[in-house]
């Protein structure tokens, strides 16, 4: 018998969707554990061989205890969380979810972009106030949007601004012809793309190589009367350079889903400004991510209990 744990700070009807399914469908192979806390894996660990999470509920110290452990299930894309704590053994083998956020991150990336081009934060606080503001907003149709990052995600969100009538430039390492995009420029033109665009939508993984890969010298570079749109990872932004091109409106707005501390402190200055749109990592969230992630879950389960590991899905770093 097997031993797996969900490791998930969710509601618990959720959590439990994921483990009474993985058990139910492997009763005789597995038994399955449920904890909503890092702190809480201490009871069970020990015994744990497969250990199903999401990077941003883990601790090093899980990986401290767990001695028996031989596979993490990556509940996301990201491996941020996993990937970085000193206690991860490099024998533990590594698979994630890529491949599933295209629907629900295109649909976060393009709501930023209507939200803050009709500027409905403002609608919004005026509707708090019972204000009756008639302002001029402005269209999607024939602005650029550039996209940091061609991947799964991208190539979902790219034909769907074409639907809005917008040029599409995406902006890659790796140049390439690519299905929705109107032109593909490498990365290391970045500077010189970023002011032609009206919208910067950042789906590009965080690594040594894009950490702070938007940072003081490609705000600069942008227009003042641009959007940035952040659905990818925090690290990938010089935090506090926005906060100042926002805060001297050397930019006219940012949708940020993902922050350098999560949550983000009540005392963040970002809370504070106006031209920002705050949501609190739900990007890939939405209501059938379960029905999206248990089948590569299943998938992989079987494989794993099977012992074909060199065919298992989206192994990180295999």
């Amino acid at each position: 018998m097997h031993n797996a744990l969900f490791l998930l700070t969710f509601p618990e009807e959720l959590g439990t969707r994921y483990r009474d399914h993985i058990q139910a469908t492997f009763p005789e192979q597995l038994q399955v554990g449920l904890v909503d806390h890092h702190s809480k894996v201490g009871p069970v660990i020990d015994d744990v061989e497969i250990l199903l999470t999401f990077g941003g509920m883990m601790s090093n110290s899980v990986l401290e205890q767990a001695r028996n452990l031989k596979w993490i299930q990556a509940l996301g894309t990201g491996m941020d969380g996993i990937v970085d704590q000193p206690s991860l053994r490099e024998d533990v083998l590594l698979t994630n979810m890529r491949g599933i956020h295209g629907p629900p991150v295109s649909e976060a990336a393009l709501a930023m972009m209507l939200a803050l081009t009709r500027d409905l934060p403002r609608v919004i606080r005026n509707q708090d106030r019972r204000v009756w503001d008639r302002f001029m907003p402005s269209l999607l149709k024939d602005k650029t949007v550039g996209i940091l990052g061609i991947g799964v995600i991208a190539e979902e969100l790219a034909p769907k601004c074409q639907a809005f009538g917008m040029k599409v430039i995406g902006i890659t390492s790796t140049v390439r012809d690519v299905a929705g995009f109107d032109e593909v420029r490498h990365r290391d033109d970045l500077e010189e793309v970023v002011g032609e665009l009206d919208y910067l939508v950042l789906l590009v993984p965080y690594s040594a190589e894009t950490e702070g890969i938007v940072g003081e010298r490609i705000l600069a570079a942008m227009k003042p009367s641009a959007y940035l749109i952040n659905v990818s990872r925090a690290g990938v932004v010089d935090e506090a350079a926005l906060i100042a091109a926002l805060g001297e409106r050397r930019l006219a707005a940012a949708a940020l889903d993902v922050f350098t501390e999560e949550p983000l402190p009540a005392d963040s200055v970002l809370w504070g400004l106006e031209n920002v749109l705050i949501t609190p990592k739900q990007g890939g969230y939405c209501d059938v991510y379960v029905d999206y992630a248990l089948p590569i879950i299943e998938e992989n389960m079987r494989r794993y209990l099977a012992g074909a590991i060199d065919t298992m899905l989206n192994v990180v770093g295999g």
